[in-house]
Protein backbone atom coordinates (compact mmCIF):
# COMPACT_ATOMS: atom_id res chain seq x y z
CA UNK A 1 0.00 0.00 0.00
CA UNK A 2 1.25 3.97 -0.48
CA UNK A 3 0.29 6.42 2.09
CA UNK A 4 -0.24 10.06 1.62
CA UNK A 5 -0.32 12.91 3.46
CA UNK A 6 -3.42 15.45 2.62
CA UNK A 7 -3.11 18.47 3.30
CA UNK A 8 -6.48 20.30 4.03
CA UNK A 9 -5.77 22.91 6.57
CA UNK A 10 -9.48 24.09 7.62
CA UNK A 11 -8.08 27.21 10.13
CA UNK A 12 -10.99 29.79 10.43
CA UNK A 13 -8.73 32.43 12.39
CA UNK A 14 -7.34 35.07 9.66
CA UNK A 15 -5.18 36.34 12.30
CA UNK A 16 -2.47 33.45 11.68
CA UNK A 17 -2.65 32.63 7.55
CA UNK A 18 0.89 33.09 7.36
CA UNK A 19 1.97 30.77 10.48
CA UNK A 20 -0.43 27.79 9.30
CA UNK A 21 1.13 28.08 5.61
CA UNK A 22 4.03 27.52 7.39
CA UNK A 23 3.08 24.71 9.04
CA UNK A 24 1.57 23.08 5.95
CA UNK A 25 5.02 23.51 4.54
CA UNK A 26 6.68 21.89 7.51
CA UNK A 27 4.05 18.80 7.53
CA UNK A 28 5.27 18.36 3.70
CA UNK A 29 8.94 18.26 4.54
CA UNK A 30 8.21 15.86 7.70
CA UNK A 31 6.20 13.43 5.28
CA UNK A 32 8.73 13.28 3.00
CA UNK A 33 11.23 12.59 5.63
CA UNK A 34 9.12 9.98 7.12
CA UNK A 35 9.22 7.94 4.28
CA UNK A 36 5.50 8.97 3.24
CA UNK A 37 4.29 8.36 -0.71
CA UNK A 38 2.19 11.37 -1.55
CA UNK A 39 1.37 14.87 -0.68
CA UNK A 40 -2.01 15.97 -1.73
CA UNK A 41 -3.73 18.98 -1.96
CA UNK A 42 -7.40 20.72 -1.92
CA UNK A 43 -8.65 23.67 -3.76
CA UNK A 44 -11.19 25.87 -1.63
CA UNK A 45 -11.94 29.96 -1.07
CA UNK A 46 -13.12 32.53 0.63
CA UNK A 47 -13.85 30.79 3.90
CA UNK A 48 -10.23 29.59 5.24
CA UNK A 49 -11.70 26.11 4.97
CA UNK A 50 -8.38 25.37 3.10
CA UNK A 51 -6.09 28.39 4.13
CA UNK A 52 -3.77 28.32 1.36
CA UNK A 53 -6.55 28.40 -1.47
CA UNK A 54 -4.74 27.67 -4.40
CA UNK A 55 -3.39 24.53 -4.72
CA UNK A 56 -1.08 25.09 -7.54
CA UNK A 57 0.95 28.09 -6.02
CA UNK A 58 1.03 26.17 -3.04
CA UNK A 59 2.60 22.70 -4.85
CA UNK A 60 5.09 25.08 -6.21
CA UNK A 61 6.72 26.04 -3.00
CA UNK A 62 6.45 22.42 -1.84
CA UNK A 63 8.15 21.07 -5.08
CA UNK A 64 11.16 22.77 -4.48
CA UNK A 65 11.21 21.95 -0.57
CA UNK A 66 10.78 18.17 -1.37
CA UNK A 67 13.18 15.82 -3.49
CA UNK A 68 11.24 12.53 -3.92
CA UNK A 69 7.63 12.39 -2.59
CA UNK A 70 5.04 12.59 -4.98
CA UNK A 71 2.30 15.68 -5.26
CA UNK A 72 -1.05 14.94 -6.10
CA UNK A 73 -4.38 17.14 -6.55
CA UNK A 74 -7.48 16.27 -5.02
CA UNK A 75 -8.30 18.27 -6.69
CA UNK A 76 -8.18 20.79 -9.13
CA UNK A 77 -11.71 22.98 -9.47
CA UNK A 78 -11.34 22.22 -13.19
CA UNK A 79 -14.29 24.76 -14.06
CA UNK A 80 -13.32 27.17 -11.88
CA UNK A 81 -9.85 27.76 -14.47
CA UNK A 82 -9.02 28.26 -18.25
CA UNK A 83 -7.55 24.62 -19.18
CA UNK A 84 -4.91 25.97 -20.67
CA UNK A 85 -3.83 28.09 -18.05
CA UNK A 86 -4.26 25.20 -15.96
CA UNK A 87 -1.56 23.30 -19.11
CA UNK A 88 0.75 25.41 -18.67
CA UNK A 89 0.96 25.76 -15.08
CA UNK A 90 0.91 21.45 -14.26
CA UNK A 91 3.72 21.03 -17.13
CA UNK A 92 5.74 23.94 -15.15
CA UNK A 93 4.79 22.02 -11.79
CA UNK A 94 6.02 18.96 -13.51
CA UNK A 95 9.06 20.06 -14.38
CA UNK A 96 9.61 21.68 -10.85
CA UNK A 97 9.18 18.46 -9.48
CA UNK A 98 10.78 16.25 -12.04
CA UNK A 99 7.72 14.05 -12.90
CA UNK A 100 6.29 13.65 -9.56
CA UNK A 101 3.26 15.32 -10.53
CA UNK A 102 -0.31 13.65 -10.14
CA UNK A 103 -3.15 15.60 -10.87
CA UNK A 104 -6.78 15.29 -9.96
CA UNK A 105 -9.84 17.14 -11.37
CA UNK A 106 -13.22 17.41 -10.83
CA UNK A 107 -16.07 19.67 -10.63
CA UNK A 108 -15.46 20.39 -7.07
CA UNK A 109 -16.79 22.58 -4.49
CA UNK A 110 -19.20 19.87 -3.74
CA UNK A 111 -21.07 21.84 -0.86
CA UNK A 112 -20.01 25.35 -1.48
CA UNK A 113 -22.20 26.91 -4.41
CA UNK A 114 -21.05 29.98 -3.38
CA UNK A 115 -17.53 29.00 -4.24
CA UNK A 116 -18.51 29.41 -7.59
CA UNK A 117 -20.03 32.46 -7.81
CA UNK A 118 -17.08 33.99 -6.03
CA UNK A 119 -15.67 33.52 -9.51
CA UNK A 120 -18.03 34.36 -11.40
CA UNK A 121 -19.85 31.18 -12.66
CA UNK A 122 -22.21 28.71 -11.15
CA UNK A 123 -22.67 25.09 -10.49
CA UNK A 124 -24.60 23.84 -13.37
CA UNK A 125 -22.43 25.52 -15.93
CA UNK A 126 -19.26 24.07 -13.82
CA UNK A 127 -20.86 20.50 -14.44
CA UNK A 128 -21.52 21.22 -18.53
CA UNK A 129 -18.32 22.16 -18.83
CA UNK A 130 -15.79 19.22 -16.99
CA UNK A 131 -15.66 16.89 -20.28
CA UNK A 132 -14.23 19.61 -22.13
CA UNK A 133 -11.95 21.33 -19.47
CA UNK A 134 -10.63 17.69 -19.31
CA UNK A 135 -10.42 17.24 -23.17
CA UNK A 136 -8.70 20.63 -23.75
CA UNK A 137 -6.24 19.71 -20.72
CA UNK A 138 -5.15 16.76 -21.88
CA UNK A 139 -4.78 18.37 -25.68
CA UNK A 140 -2.47 21.28 -24.82
CA UNK A 141 -0.59 19.05 -22.82
CA UNK A 142 0.32 16.60 -25.43
CA UNK A 143 -0.82 18.58 -29.15
CA UNK A 144 0.92 21.03 -31.59
CA UNK A 145 -0.52 23.67 -33.38
CA UNK A 146 -3.23 22.95 -31.15
CA UNK A 147 -6.97 24.13 -32.65
CA UNK A 148 -9.78 23.81 -30.23
CA UNK A 149 -13.35 24.68 -31.26
CA UNK A 150 -15.42 23.67 -28.48
CA UNK A 151 -18.66 24.81 -26.74
CA UNK A 152 -17.25 26.94 -24.03
CA UNK A 153 -13.90 27.32 -25.05
CA UNK A 154 -12.34 28.49 -28.80
CA UNK A 155 -8.79 28.75 -28.83
CA UNK A 156 -5.68 28.22 -30.91
CA UNK A 157 -2.02 28.38 -30.20
CA UNK A 158 1.53 26.81 -31.30
CA UNK A 159 2.39 24.31 -28.38
CA UNK A 160 2.35 24.60 -24.26
CA UNK A 161 5.67 25.00 -22.89
CA UNK A 162 7.11 24.09 -21.40
CA UNK A 163 6.35 20.45 -22.14
CA UNK A 164 5.30 18.16 -19.48
CA UNK A 165 8.24 16.69 -17.62
CA UNK A 166 6.15 12.79 -17.73
CA UNK A 167 5.07 11.79 -21.23
CA UNK A 168 2.70 11.77 -22.24
CA UNK A 169 1.70 13.67 -19.68
CA UNK A 170 1.18 13.61 -16.04
CA UNK A 171 -1.18 10.84 -14.41
CA UNK A 172 -4.94 12.17 -14.68
CA UNK A 173 -7.50 10.80 -12.17
CA UNK A 174 -10.94 12.31 -11.68
CA UNK A 175 -12.94 12.97 -8.45
CA UNK A 176 -16.11 10.32 -7.95
CA UNK A 177 -17.93 10.64 -4.81
CA UNK A 178 -20.88 8.26 -6.24
CA UNK A 179 -21.13 4.39 -7.43
CA UNK A 180 -22.71 6.08 -10.80
CA UNK A 181 -20.02 8.22 -10.94
CA UNK A 182 -17.49 5.91 -10.80
CA UNK A 183 -19.30 3.71 -13.24
CA UNK A 184 -19.27 6.42 -15.64
CA UNK A 185 -15.07 6.86 -15.21
CA UNK A 186 -14.65 3.22 -15.48
CA UNK A 187 -16.53 2.84 -19.07
CA UNK A 188 -13.36 5.46 -20.32
CA UNK A 189 -10.53 4.24 -18.61
CA UNK A 190 -10.03 6.82 -16.15
CA UNK A 191 -8.23 6.48 -12.75
CA UNK A 192 -10.44 8.05 -10.17
CA UNK A 193 -9.87 9.11 -6.77
CA UNK A 194 -12.59 8.30 -3.63
CA UNK A 195 -13.62 10.15 -0.72
CA UNK A 196 -16.01 9.46 2.08
CA UNK A 197 -18.77 6.86 2.97
CA UNK A 198 -18.20 3.26 4.53
CA UNK A 199 -15.52 1.00 3.70
CA UNK A 200 -18.29 -1.09 2.37
CA UNK A 201 -19.26 1.43 0.05
CA UNK A 202 -16.05 2.56 -1.02
CA UNK A 203 -15.21 -1.82 -2.00
CA UNK A 204 -17.96 -1.87 -3.59
CA UNK A 205 -17.13 1.29 -5.94
CA UNK A 206 -13.60 -0.47 -6.78
CA UNK A 207 -15.40 -3.49 -7.81
CA UNK A 208 -17.87 -1.82 -9.60
CA UNK A 209 -14.78 -0.16 -11.29
CA UNK A 210 -13.07 -3.17 -11.95
CA UNK A 211 -16.04 -4.44 -13.32
CA UNK A 212 -16.92 -2.42 -15.62
CA UNK A 213 -13.58 -1.48 -17.19
CA UNK A 214 -13.40 -4.78 -18.19
CA UNK A 215 -17.11 -5.06 -19.58
CA UNK A 216 -15.92 -1.94 -21.87
CA UNK A 217 -12.99 -4.04 -23.16
CA UNK A 218 -10.03 -2.45 -21.66
CA UNK A 219 -7.38 -5.29 -21.27
CA UNK A 220 -5.98 -7.19 -17.83
CA UNK A 221 -3.13 -4.66 -17.58
CA UNK A 222 -5.12 -1.81 -18.05
CA UNK A 223 -7.28 -2.55 -15.84
CA UNK A 224 -4.77 -3.08 -13.01
CA UNK A 225 -2.67 -0.16 -13.99
CA UNK A 226 -5.69 2.44 -13.47
CA UNK A 227 -6.14 0.31 -9.93
CA UNK A 228 -2.85 0.85 -8.84
CA UNK A 229 -3.66 4.58 -9.12
CA UNK A 230 -6.70 4.84 -7.40
CA UNK A 231 -6.11 7.04 -4.02
CA UNK A 232 -8.75 6.78 -1.54
CA UNK A 233 -9.19 10.21 0.81
CA UNK A 234 -9.78 10.03 4.50
CA UNK A 235 -9.76 11.75 7.85
CA UNK A 236 -6.95 10.04 10.31
CA UNK A 237 -5.92 10.94 13.66
CA UNK A 238 -3.84 8.03 16.02
CA UNK A 239 -2.88 8.68 19.22
CA UNK A 240 -1.62 6.47 21.91
CA UNK A 241 -4.95 5.19 22.80
CA UNK A 242 -8.33 5.09 20.74
CA UNK A 243 -9.58 7.27 23.77
CA UNK A 244 -7.03 10.16 23.38
CA UNK A 245 -7.18 10.28 19.61
CA UNK A 246 -11.07 10.46 20.21
CA UNK A 247 -10.85 13.30 22.47
CA UNK A 248 -8.11 15.27 20.20
CA UNK A 249 -10.04 15.37 16.60
CA UNK A 250 -13.88 14.58 17.03
CA UNK A 251 -14.92 17.42 19.20
CA UNK A 252 -12.69 19.66 16.40
CA UNK A 253 -14.23 17.88 13.73
CA UNK A 254 -17.80 18.43 14.93
CA UNK A 255 -17.27 22.14 15.50
CA UNK A 256 -15.05 22.58 11.71
CA UNK A 257 -18.69 20.66 10.00
CA UNK A 258 -20.27 23.24 12.19
CA UNK A 259 -18.80 26.62 11.09
CA UNK A 260 -18.79 25.43 7.07
CA UNK A 261 -22.63 24.43 7.47
CA UNK A 262 -23.35 28.36 8.78
CA UNK A 263 -21.35 29.53 6.02
CA UNK A 264 -23.24 27.49 3.73
CA UNK A 265 -26.60 28.47 5.09
CA UNK A 266 -25.50 32.16 4.41
CA UNK A 267 -23.67 32.43 0.81
CA UNK A 268 -24.99 29.24 -0.65
CA UNK A 269 -27.70 31.58 -2.95
CA UNK A 270 -30.75 30.06 -2.76
CA UNK A 271 -31.83 28.28 -5.57
CA UNK A 272 -28.52 26.40 -7.03
CA UNK A 273 -28.14 22.91 -7.05
CA UNK A 274 -25.59 21.61 -4.29
CA UNK A 275 -24.80 18.19 -2.28
CA UNK A 276 -25.99 18.18 1.08
CA UNK A 277 -22.75 17.15 3.82
CA UNK A 278 -24.40 14.65 6.02
CA UNK A 279 -23.01 14.82 10.15
CA UNK A 280 -19.91 13.07 10.66
CA UNK A 281 -20.91 10.21 12.94
CA UNK A 282 -20.40 10.89 16.76
CA UNK A 283 -18.16 9.28 19.21
CA UNK A 284 -20.85 6.69 20.67
CA UNK A 285 -20.50 5.04 16.94
CA UNK A 286 -16.94 4.18 17.55
CA UNK A 287 -16.36 0.91 19.12
CA UNK A 288 -13.61 -1.13 20.19
CA UNK A 289 -13.94 -3.02 16.76
CA UNK A 290 -13.99 -1.27 13.70
CA UNK A 291 -17.26 -1.95 11.76
CA UNK A 292 -16.70 -1.31 8.31
CA UNK A 293 -20.46 -0.71 7.38
CA UNK A 294 -20.71 2.29 9.40
CA UNK A 295 -19.19 6.17 8.42
CA UNK A 296 -15.80 5.49 10.33
CA UNK A 297 -12.91 7.61 10.08
CA UNK A 298 -9.35 6.48 11.04
CA UNK A 299 -9.18 8.00 14.41
CA UNK A 300 -7.74 5.96 17.38
CA UNK A 301 -4.77 3.95 18.71
CA UNK A 302 -1.98 2.40 16.42
CA UNK A 303 -3.76 -1.13 16.85
CA UNK A 304 -7.12 0.10 15.87
CA UNK A 305 -6.48 2.44 13.18
CA UNK A 306 -4.25 -0.80 11.77
CA UNK A 307 -7.31 -2.82 11.32
CA UNK A 308 -9.13 -0.61 9.78
CA UNK A 309 -6.36 0.07 7.30
CA UNK A 310 -5.93 -3.94 7.27
CA UNK A 311 -9.48 -4.12 6.20
CA UNK A 312 -9.18 -1.57 3.42
CA UNK A 313 -6.30 -3.39 2.05
CA UNK A 314 -8.33 -6.45 1.85
CA UNK A 315 -10.93 -4.81 0.17
CA UNK A 316 -8.77 -3.88 -2.98
CA UNK A 317 -7.67 -0.45 -1.73
CA UNK A 318 -4.06 0.03 -2.77
CA UNK A 319 -3.36 4.04 -1.76
CA UNK A 320 -4.67 6.14 1.04
CA UNK A 321 -4.81 10.40 1.35
CA UNK A 322 -4.76 10.80 4.47
CA UNK A 323 -6.03 14.11 6.92
CA UNK A 324 -6.29 15.21 9.80
CA UNK A 325 -7.99 18.35 8.34
CA UNK A 326 -5.60 20.79 10.22
CA UNK A 327 -7.91 20.61 13.22
CA UNK A 328 -4.95 19.05 15.63
CA UNK A 329 -2.11 20.72 17.25
CA UNK A 330 1.12 20.63 15.41
CA UNK A 331 2.61 18.62 18.47
CA UNK A 332 -0.18 15.90 18.01
CA UNK A 333 0.31 16.47 13.93
CA UNK A 334 3.39 15.32 14.44
CA UNK A 335 3.13 12.34 16.67
CA UNK A 336 0.09 11.02 14.83
CA UNK A 337 2.44 11.11 11.85
CA UNK A 338 5.18 9.12 13.23
CA UNK A 339 2.57 6.67 14.99
CA UNK A 340 1.72 5.95 11.44
CA UNK A 341 4.75 5.02 9.94
CA UNK A 342 6.54 3.81 13.31
CA UNK A 343 3.65 1.49 14.37
CA UNK A 344 1.44 1.17 10.84
CA UNK A 345 3.12 1.42 8.04
CA UNK A 346 5.51 -0.93 8.19
CA UNK A 347 3.02 -3.73 8.55
CA UNK A 348 2.15 -3.14 4.96
CA UNK A 349 4.70 -2.69 2.69
CA UNK A 350 5.50 -4.27 0.13
CA UNK A 351 1.73 -4.69 -0.32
Amino acid sequence: MQFGHFLYPMKFDDTRDDQEIDQCLDEAVLAEKLGMDAIGFAEHYFTGECVYGDPLVFASAVAVKTSRIKLGFGIIELPLHNPVRIAHQTALLDNLSKGRLMVGTGRGSNYNAYEYVGFGTEPALGKRQLEEAEELLIKAWTTDNVKFDGEFWKVAFPSVRPRPFQKPHPPLSRAASTLPSVIEMAKIGRPVLIRGGTFDATAEQIEAYRDNMSESGFSDEAVQNNLDQIWVWREMHIADTNDQAWDEYLPAHYRAYEHMEAVRREWNPDGMEMNIQRPPMKREGYGKIPNPSVGELLIGGPERVADQIAMMRDMGIKNLMLTNRGLISKENTVKSLRLLNEKITPKFSGG
